[in-house]
């Protein structure tokens, strides 16, 4: 597949729409805004549950909207999951789960088709296959949802906040199990979140809204990183990195990933080495020095070069974008640090320094 592209303008009810934007139709796109940006109306128009005159949508080089013409849902191969499954409640899970498969096409448009047996396993469902919908908890419920989806043989699936109103052990799961089946099944997927934590966490790409429009879209860990983008003022504001499992000490019990050229250290993993994961690190968690602290607990001062810095207004802050490495040659990364250090230590763009990363979030295998 190629690209999802989307043109949506006109109005759902009093709610008024125009968005536009184009993500690759690989890995997990994150559409992200507030609460009424627009996040779930794009998500339905995708999936031909709404309809706006003059709206364009291509996904994969095929139009499913574009003039007089109009695909209608059940002709899209869209797999949809909503914030709490709308599962049968009068089957098992078994039965849930067959009749999606019953009434799915013969082939995937795109791949080989989702077995039903891969799809248990990668969600773990063999023990809920004979359990009613009544006595599933809302983390299982999820995953019956998604799998349900699945066996669908869906070219697209969209996910209207599907961990909103879980605990935390659950939402982490789905999560997880959501990157993986993105990768193994080689399905794109739409994201709608509020929560950023979420889209750093699970997101390749990101288009962010507000108000009905598209503020910005491209890869999820540039948009985080960008001090233009309001993301960049939230009080949750965090970058995401790419990094590399080289080696584990079983008995201090730390791993060590290599990021451009650098070593990090982190609490240990069960990843195999070599693996490719994915970090998270707050921006409020890293400060600034002109050269590496002796006698300190911090375990990780890798090397960085300032790009950019933007005040925050009346908090007494600053943030200030940096790129990795001795040079500044790598992967971007975002310090929130106050205006009396900033000054007082009378950094400027250019200047290299020593990042002091003082927590990191989980490590994700890609």
């Amino acid at each position: 597949m190629s690209d999802i592209t989307a043109s949506l303008t006109g109005t759902l009810g009093r709610f008024a729409l125009d968005a536009q934007f184009s993500t690759p139709a690989t890995g997990i796109t994150g559409l992200f805004g507030a609460s009424g940006s627009g996040k779930t109306s794009i998500l339905r128009c995708l999936a031909g549950l709404h309809r706006l005159p003059g709206g364009r949508v291509v996904c994969g080089g095929e139009a499913w909207q574009q003039g007089d013409h109009f695909t209608p849902p059940f002709q899209r191969g869209v797999g949809l999951v909503f914030q709490e499954g709308a599962l049968f409640p009068h089957l098992d899970v078994r039965g849930n789960l067959a009749y999606a498969e019953k009434r799915a096409p013969k082939e995937r448009e795109h791949g080989g088709r989702i077995g039903f047996d891969a799809v248990i396993d990668m969600l773990a469902l063999a023990p809920l296959l004979a359990r009613r919908v009544a006595h599933l908890s809302g983390g299982e419920r999820q995953r019956v949802a998604i799998a349900r989806a699945l066996l669908a043989q869906p070219v697209l699936l969209l996910l209207d906040e599907p961990v909103s109103a879980l605990d935390r052990a659950a939402s982490t799961e789905i999560l997880s199990a959501l990157a993986i089946l993105a990768t193994e099944l080689m399905l794109p997927m739409l994201y709608v979140s509020h929560d950023l934590a979420e889209i750093a966490r699970i997101a390749d790409h990101l288009v962010l809204l507000d108000q009905g429009r598209v503020v910005a879209a491209g890869l999820c860990p540039d948009l985080l990183t960008d001090l233009s983008l309001p993301l960049a003022a939230s009080p949750h504001a965090v970058s995401v990195l790419q990094a590399h499992v080289t080696r584990h000490d079983l008995g201090a019990q730390i791993t060590t990933l290599a990021i451009d050229g650098q070593e990090w250290q982190i609490p240990a993993v069960s990843a195999p080495t070599r693996t490719t994961c994915r970090l998270r690190v707050m921006a409020s968690d890293v400060g600034l020095a002109r050269r590496a602290p002796q006698g300190t607990t911090i375990l990780n001062m890798p090397q960085a070069r300032i790009i950019a810095a933007k005040p925050l207004p009346e908090t007494g802050q600053i943030n200030v974008a940096l790129r990795l490495g001795e040079h500044g040659l790598g992967q971007t990364l975002m310090a929130r640090i106050t205006r009396k250090s900033w000054e007082s230590l009378a950094f400027q763009p250019g200047d290299n320094v020593v990042l002091l990363i003082k927590g990191v979030g989980l490590v994700e295998p890609d």
